[in-house]
């Protein structure tokens, strides 16, 4: 990335909760932090990309220690202004990467940023620091979409923002392009990702010597089928 917080500067941090809000709705948060404090038990969490907190706040709400890795300051000094932000610590750095003291019980990627990583290595180096940070048994889970799709789509149209996909097959490269309406006039934000497909995850997480525990469509354990547009999968850590 070419600027020291990504994509992710102060103008987008500055407006990202309210650019977001549905995610940061009750309904679809609550679902997150009961699937992740089951997992956690007695444990510490690391949460991959923690940007503002929306599911690290909650998450340490409910009495489980959080640890978060993250490459834009500007995203962080929005989680470190918030209530019930105190006790959770941030490490900033490339989380495909950057190592942090301690092990955790579950480690966890939300909201498609598994793809913010752009090469396939970098998506490999990201499983095997994961797995070196978790203990014996321990969980790591990603939320993303399923990987594919047409060449262009349209995945939001409103009054203030418009949202493009531009996908190429042959590269598995995606660009979300993203028209927002600031003060009477249309700002364009183009950020990379690269597309993974949930069997191409499972091999990465083989490779760092985890395995499948689970995979569904939604945070509420909903069927993982055909027909779904994302997963949450769940690899574990040999206990032994």
């Amino acid at each position: 990335m070419a600027r020291d917080d990504g994509y992710f500067d102060e103008p987008v941090a500055a407006r990202y909760d309210d650019s977001e809000s549905e995610m940061f709705d009750p309904a679809v948060v609550d679902p997150v932090v009961d699937f992740l404090v089951e997992l956690a038990g007695s444990g510490r969490a690391l949460e991959l990309g923690i940007g503002t907190g929306r599911i690290a706040v909650p998450l340490a709400q409910r009495a489980v220690r959080v640890h978060g890795i993250d490459m834009s300051k500007a995203m962080v000094a929005r989680l470190r202004a918030k209530p019930g932000a105190e006790d959770i610590g941030v490490t900033i750095g490339d989380f495909a990467t950057t190592t942090v003291d301690g092990t955790f019980s579950v480690a966890y990627l939300v909201f498609n940023t598994i793809e913010n990583l752009t090469t396939q290595a970098a998506q490999v180096a990201c499983f095997r620091n994961v797995a070196a940070h978790l203990e014996p048994g321990g969980c790591f889970v990603i939320e993303v979409g399923v990987g594919g799709g047409e060449p262009l789509r349209v995945f939001d149209l409103t009054d203030t923002h418009v949202g493009i996909d531009e996908y190429e097959a042959a590269t598995q490269r995606l660009v979300s392009h993203h028209f927002n309406l600031v003060d009477g006039r249309w700002e364009r934000l183009s950020i990379p990702f690269r597309s993974v497909s949930p069997g191409e995850l499972d091999l990465m997480a083989q490779l760092a010597g985890m395995s499948l525990r689970e995979r569904w469509s939604g945070w509420k354990r909903e069927p993982f089928t055909s027909e779904s547009r994302k997963h949450i999968s769940v690899w574990e850590k040999p206990a032994r």
